[in-house]
C-alpha cells in the first residue's frame, strides 16, 4: 500500500528562510541586542537584503525597549541609530491602525520620527533605510508633506539605491488613493518605476503591487458588500492590461534573473520572496497558469498573507491555487 501523500500546509514564516534574521527577532523578544547588532554587522553592503532585515527588525523591535538598550549601550553606534528610527516609524503607525488610519496621530511625535530618521542618515550617510523610513513616515501627515521635501527625500533615496525596492514601495503607498494621491498617480509612479528598473530587478512587480493597492481601497470602501472573493475579482485582475503587465513582469523580472548564470544559486532571497507572492497571486487571477507554476515552485512554499488576505484567506487561497495551476509536483 502507497503510503498517504502528506498534506501541504504553506510557511507562513515571517523571515522567509532568513534564519540568522530569525535568531536575532528571537533576541529582541528575550530582550537582548547583541545578536542584532552582530546580524547587522555580518550583513555587510548588501542593500536589500540589509533594508529587508531592519525592516523586519523594527517591527520585532517596536514592542520592546532592546533598541533602547542597545544605543544605551553603544550610542555612536550607526546601525542602532537607524534600526531605532525605523523602529519608531513602525511603532508611529501601530498608533495610527489603532486609531484608525493615521489622522489622530499626535503631529509632534510624527516629527519626532522624522528627526530620528535624519540623525539616522546622518550616522548613515550611505544607508538608504533612512529615507525609506521618512518616505514611509510621511503618509501619516495630514495632507502628506511639502512637495519639495517628498521629492528631496525620494532623491536622497535613489542617490544611495536607485532601485530600492522598500523605498519604492513606500512612495507607491505614499502616492495611492488611499493615503494622499490616485490610482492614476500611482500606477503612473509604479509603471515609471518599473520601466526604468534593469533586467531581472523585482521593481517591476510594483505594478502588481498596485494593482493590490487599488483593490484594498475598493474592497475597503465596499462598507460590508461582497467584494473579496466576489465576481468582480476576475474584472479586476484578469482585464487585457492587467494580463499584460503580470507577463511583462515576469519577463523582465524572473525570465531576465533566470538567465543569468550568476542567479543559477538560489535566485530568489527571502528578501524577494513577498514579491514574488504579489506576482503569483497576479499571475493566478490573471489566468497565466503557465508562470503562476513556476512561481509557485520557485517560492516552494513560502508564502506572505499579503495579498493572499486580500482576497480570501491567506493558507485556502495559497494552497488552493498551487494545486490549481499544477504546481504541486
Amino acid at each position: 500500500m502507497a503510503p498517504a501523500r502528506r498534506r501541504f500546509v504553506p510557511d507562513f514564516d515571517p523571515d522567509f528562510g532568513d534564519r540568522p534574521l530569525t535568531a536575532a527577532r528571537h533576541d529582541i523578544v528575550i530582550g537582548r541586542w547583541q545578536g542584532v547588532r552582530d546580524l547587522l554587522l555580518a550583513t555587510g553592503p548588501v542593500r536589500s537584503r540589509r533594508t529587508h532585515r531592519l525592516r523586519l527588525l523594527a517591527h520585532a523591535a517596536a514592542g520592546s525597549t532592546a533598541v533602547e538598550s542597545w544605543l544605551a549601550a553603544e550610542p555612536e553606534n550607526p546601525d542602532a541609530v537607524v534600526l531605532r528610527a525605523a523602529t519608531e516609524v513602525v511603532r508611529i503607525f501601530n498608533v495610527a491602525v489603532a486609531t484608525g488610519r493615521g489622522g489622530e496621530v499626535d503631529r509632534d511625535r510624527i516629527d519626532l520620527a522624522v528627526m530620528a530618521c535624519l540623525r539616522a542618515a546622518d550616522a548613515c550617510p550611505a544607508d538608504p533605510m533612512p529615507w525609506a523610513s521618512l518616505l514611509t513616515v510621511a503618509r501619516l501627515y495630514e495632507g502628506g508633506v511639502q512637495r519639495r521635501e517628498l521629492a528631496r527625500w525620494w532623491s536622497e533615496l535613489r542617490d544611495r539605491d536607485p532601485y530600492n525596492i522598500e523605498g519604492h514601495v513606500q512612495m507607491l503607498r505614499y502616492y495611492s488613493a488611499r493615503w494622499h494621491g490616485t490610482h492614476g498617480t500611482m500606477y503612473d509612479f509604479a509603471r515609471d518605476a518599473a520601466g526604468a528598473a534593469p533586467p531581472g530587478s523585482p521593481l517591476p512587480v510594483l505594478v502588481q503591487i498596485a494593482r493590490v493597492e487599488e483593490y484594498r481601497y475598493i474592497a475597503e470602501g465596499a462598507k460590508g458588500r461582497q467584494v473579496l472573493g466576489g465576481s468582480n475579482v476576475g474584472q479586476h485582475w484578469n482585464h487585457e492590461l492587467a494580463v499584460q503587465e503580470v507577463r511583462r513582469t515576469f519577463d523582465r523580472w524572473i525570465a531576465a534573473r533566470e538567465g543569468t548564470t550568476a542567479a543559477q544559486d538560489g535566485p530568489f532571497p527571502p528578501e524577494e520572496v513577498a514579491e514574488l507572492n504579489y506576482l503569483a497571486h497576479a499571475a493566478c487571477y490573471a489566468g497565466l497558469h503557465g508562470e503562476a507554476a513556476h512561481l509557485f515552485r520557485a517560492l516552494d512554499g513560502r508564502a506572505a498573507r499579503v495579498p493572499w488576505s486580500y482576497t480570501g484567506d491567506a493558507a485556502q487561497q495559497f494552497t488552493r491555487w498551487r494545486e490549481q495551476v499544477g504546481a504541486t509536483a
